[in-house]
């Protein structure tokens, strides 16, 4: 796997919001993704509520379908698809809470299978307003604790030359990783999974570190 900072065009890479100059990247959905420059990995995370049930059933042994996971998740699966379909095939994996340890330990193997540094570009999902695909997108703060936890994670393994943007998730996770539960039960995501009478889920999706897997997109299944 060649690093895919050396595959952009110049174009590109100069571009202000590309985040070019820095290894770890952040982003918002398809259009923040196209906005970066090309990474080796791209890390999906969509915490309630795609990742956090591909973690937690890759964790029991599952192999998750993207078929089965796209009318669960218009924004999550719309960036997994895409990342999967970039010319440069990155790897994909699902990213959240739950796994973010595993994620970075999954990056630091690749880096050292590879035999030299890798880019990432860890993107939130966010949440779209209505089911339209075309809908505008919402900032869902427990993505951005996602992405937080990941890019704390890859700093605490020595993969730390992260982007502004991704330095100020991190630390906005640190700043409250005691409180993660009821944070993210108070969101406006986690009312909404109690108006449906799934409550439980914002508890399970806050669970940091529950589950030692980084599941990986290939050939249109998450597997361990």
């Amino acid at each position: 796997m060649n690093p895919a900072h050396s595959q952009q065009p110049p174009t590109d890479s100069d571009a202000p919001f590309a985040q070019s100059i820095h290894r770890v990247r952040t982003e918002w959905g398809v259009p923040g993704l196209g906005r970066l420059a090309p990474a080796d990995v791209v890390v999906v995370v969509d915490v309630i509520r795609f990742s956090t049930v591909i973690s937690a059933r890759v964790a029991a042994g599952e192999e998750v379908p993207m078929v089965e996971m796209r009318p669960r998740s218009l924004n999550g699966a719309a960036v997994a698809d895409t990342a999967a379909g970039l010319p440069h095939r990155p790897v994909v994996l699902a990213g959240c809470l739950r796994n973010a340890g595993a994620i970075a330990d999954a990056v630091l193997a690749l880096q050292s299978e590879n035999g030299e540094p890798v880019s990432v570009a860890v993107i939130a999902g966010g949440e779209l307003t209505s089911r339209d695909p075309d809908a505008d997108l919402r900032f869902a703060i427990e993505d951005q604790l996602g992405v937080g936890a990941i890019v704390d994670a890859l700093a605490d393994r020595g993969i730390d030359d992260a982007s502004p943007e991704a330095t100020v998730a991190a630390a906005a996770f640190r700043a409250v990783r005691p409180a993660l539960r009821h944070l993210l039960g108070a969101s406006g995501s986690g009312r909404e999974l109690v108006g449906h009478g799934n409550g439980e889920l914002s508890a399970e999706a806050a669970a940091w570190n529950a589950d030692a897997v980084a599941p990986r997109l290939q050939d249109g299944i998450f597997r361990g």
